[in-house]
């Protein structure tokens, strides 16, 4: 296998969390590589609603510090906007919405319930059937194409390199540390390597002898024909994530998800699915006044999920010199402290703005080997989803 120059770190993985610390790691001056099967962002981190909430993560302090200035930071837009609204469809969800109020509140954010009039202003999409809503005066949401672009231009200003359409085949090891990357174009030396390959972490991480937990399933989102833009575009609710664009279409998605066994080579289809009729239907029930908007696409992303959903940013106790960073499909929103916790890692040893011990691997340690038929995050049949 021929040798292609090599990287004191190379990061797997092209998406917003490999591609913020490859960012973070280049302006510290480290020599980074970044090695991206596709294109940056082709999978779940270019294709999703753009938001950036997890207010119970101990990254997001820091990641709503840096999201007001990532574009000043970066030097390239992210298109970010502060502030939530959740919209309530039934009594039900009201109530949950109050609750799930309180909880914010508790950890110092901001809530307030919206009156008739309120949400008329801020949505004038919502219709009557409404049951109420709740303005969040912190999070936000971002344009994840812009963003994830963003990420990589801003690494390879500061000497950072990028090589796209680069399939990582395997590794090569010398006593207990990783020393390079097989690819498809020769080898890359390494001094130390983070994996963030979002739902191959499991199978990467097994040729290393530490398979990391992981559950892949498709996640589809639809977009609308562009409509007026509404006072604020960040509006969810009804199992909904999403966002209103600056060019007024609304993206959107949400689950239930459908779990995949993922193939060693490429990604799995990406057509349409019976999901976009369901995404579609709650929408309108959320947006009434948007039922004449035409779907003029859709996507489906593959997402990783852990058996807790909590995120991994860990080292490898099989090789101490492989980090591995899976954020359990909210990656996006938490990628500007993800990213900066990691070059932490790499640099200094641990993470310096955050206590991310309930990060670890170690948490993993008793877990059954079924877990995924345990838990039902199994594929099922085509005569099941059909």
């Amino acid at each position: 296998m021929t040798e292609t120059r090599g990287a004191s770190v190379v990061i797997v993985g092209g998406g917003a969390t490999g591609l913020s610390a490859g960012w973070w790691l280049a302006q510290a001056g480290v020599d980074v590589v970044v090695i991206e099967k596709g294109i940056v962002g082709c999978e779940a981190s270019g294709s999703n609603g753009g938001g950036c909430g997890h207010v119970t993560s101990p990254l997001y302090t820091e990641m709503m510090r840096l999201w007001p200035i990532m574009d000043e930071l970066l030097g390239y837009p992210t298109e970010f906007s502060a502030n939530r609204i959740h919209l309530a469809v039934t009594e039900e969800q009201l109530a949950a919405q109050k609750r799930g109020a309180a909880a914010v509140e508790h950890h110092g954010y901001r809530c307030e319930l919206l009156d008739w009039k309120q949400l008329r202003e801020l949505v004038p999409l919502v219709g009557d059937n409404v049951a109420g809503g709740c303005f969040y005066h912190f999070g936000g949401h971002a344009n994840p194409h812009r963003t994830v672009q963003a990420y990589a231009w801003a690494m390879q200003d500061h000497g950072g390199r990028l090589m796209q359409h680069c399939a990582v085949m395997g590794f090569r090891t010398k006593g207990e540390r990783v020393v390079a990357v097989e690819t498809e174009r020769g080898l890359v030396g390494c001094d130390q390597l983070v994996i963030a390959v979002g739902p191959h972490t499991g199978r990467l991480s097994a040729m290393l002898g530490q398979e990391v937990p992981t559950a892949s399933a498709r996640a589809e989102m639809i977009v609308t024909e562009p409509l007026p833009l509404m006072a604020c575009g960040g509006v969810e609710g009804n199992g909904l994530h999403g966002r209103q664009t600056l060019r007024g279409n609304l993206a959107y998605g949400g689950g239930p998800h459908e779990w995949l066994d993922l193939p060693e080579k490429g990604v799995p289809a990406k057509p349409s699915t019976p999901l976009m009729g369901h995404i579609g239907r709650r929408l309108v029930e959320m947006l009434p006044k948007a039922a004449h908007a035409r779907i003029i696409r859709s996507w489906a992303g593959v997402i990783e999920n852990t058996p807790d959903g909590r995120p991994v940013i860990d080292r490898l106790s099989t090789f101490p010199n492989v980090i591995v960073a899976t954020m359990s499909s909210v990656g996006f929103g938490l990628s500007p402290s993800s990213g900066r916790a990691i070059r932490d890692i790499v640099v200094d040893g641990a993470c310096s703005f955050a206590d991310i011990s309930s990060f670890s691997l170690t948490r993993f340690a008793r877990l059954e080997p079924d877990w995924r038929e345990l838990q039902g995050w199994v594929e099922l049949a085509v005569e099941e989803v059909a």
